[in-house]
């Protein structure tokens, strides 16, 4: 297959890796000394699916297959387009991309946004989705080290899934699921996804946040928040990995009682290698965070339906207020700036 990867960061990078291992024409787009790195030396990977180096061929963008060059020779076509950006930057990254439209997409992004900016910019390209729940850190530039080999839950158009779920089974040394509702698994995602703001406001890993009682106390209740949203909008909860829709159901009738007992099922899951988590990545690069399609998302989407959502929105302020600080807070800071609980 001929495989372009927009955004080979820590997931994209990953997926563009192992598909190079497996013998696929890979393409990538990437920025600053990373893309450099990837131009010079390839993509090393270690950790949990092995130790490689993966040669992939870094582009600013795909020739148009329509169009020759001066000899008359066009360009191969691709058969799949993988957006791995962070999903606030999909519509940016896909301007130029518009000669692949009908081309397969495959959306590997944290929150929600990435699909529309798709499905905008390349109107006649079938989507499919696919929910990461294997952990991979950026560790230097053209470096990446799998934290977490885990697996993966993929839905969408069938055409696009019909493209994405071959490939990914022959990549992943893990379970991968393929739902017939994946908005409904993205919402059990966002609610993993909970986990992550609390390590880019504090600099701690993800275990090291869900071991601290007062974070663990404010994780626990933005997932109800993001339970009550959810229900609020008609989600049917899908399963990602062992998060499935009796655990919702546990959160929803248990309180913040239920969700700490959650957010420690989920650190146990991780083992003992630190967990960064993506937005505490982004904060390490100086990059701006995904808060805003997740956190974000909770609160504009309660606001919406009416579901008070202070704890996500205090979150969203304080991530906000480490990207432009570079400072993080120590955790009895953070707990002081969580509206308290009513």
């Amino acid at each position: 297959m001929r495989i372009a990867v927009i955004g080979a960061g820590a997931v994209g990078g990953l997926v563009a890796a192992l598909a190079a291992r497996a013998g696929h024409e890979v393409l990538v787009t990437a920025r600053g000394e990373h893309a450099a790195a990837i131009a010079r030396a390839g993509l090393h990977v270690d950790g949990g699916w092995g130790e490689w180096v993966a040669s992939v061929e870094l582009v600013e963008s795909i020739p148009n297959p329509n169009a020759g060059d001066e000899h008359g020779r066009h360009a191969r076509s691709l058969d799949l387009l993988v957006l791995a950006t962070k999903a606030h930057d999909s519509a940016a990254a896909l301007e130029g991309w518009g000669v692949h439209d009908s081309t397969p997409v495959l959306v590997l992004q944290n929150g929600l946004g990435g699909e529309a900016a798709v499905r905008a910019a390349l109107p006649h390209s079938p989507v499919a989705i696919g929910l990461a729940l294997f952990a991979v850190s950026l560790t230097g530039p053209g470096r990446l080290t799998v934290t977490g080999p885990n697996g993966l839950t993929l839905g969408g158009d069938p055409a696009a899934v019909a493209v994405a779920e071959p490939l990914l089974r022959s990549l992943l040394h893990a379970e991968l699921i393929v739902t017939d509702d994946i908005h409904g698994a993205q919402f059990t995602k966002l609610l993993i996804n909970q986990v992550n703001a609390l390590p880019a406001i504090t600099g701690l890993s993800v275990q090291q946040t869900i071991a601290d009682p007062a974070l663990r106390a404010v994780l626990a209740r933005g997932m109800v928040e993001t339970v009550s949203v959810g229900d609020a909008v008609g989600v049917a909860w899908g399963r990602i990995g062992s998060v499935d829709a009796a655990a919702v159901a546990a959160v929803r009738t248990g309180g913040a009682a239920a969700a700490e007992a959650l957010a420690q099922h989920l650190a146990a899951g991780m083992g003992d290698v630190p967990n960064p988590a993506s937005m505490l990545q982004s904060i390490r690069r100086g990059r701006t965070t995904e808060v805003e399609a997740i956190n974000g998302a909770i609160v504009a989407l309660g606001a919406q339906r009416g579901v008070p959502t202070p704890v996500n929105a205090a979150l969203v302020a304080l991530v906000h207020a480490v990207e432009r600080s570079g400072k993080h807070l120590a955790p009895a800071e953070v707990a002081a700036s969580i509206p308290p609980a009513r």
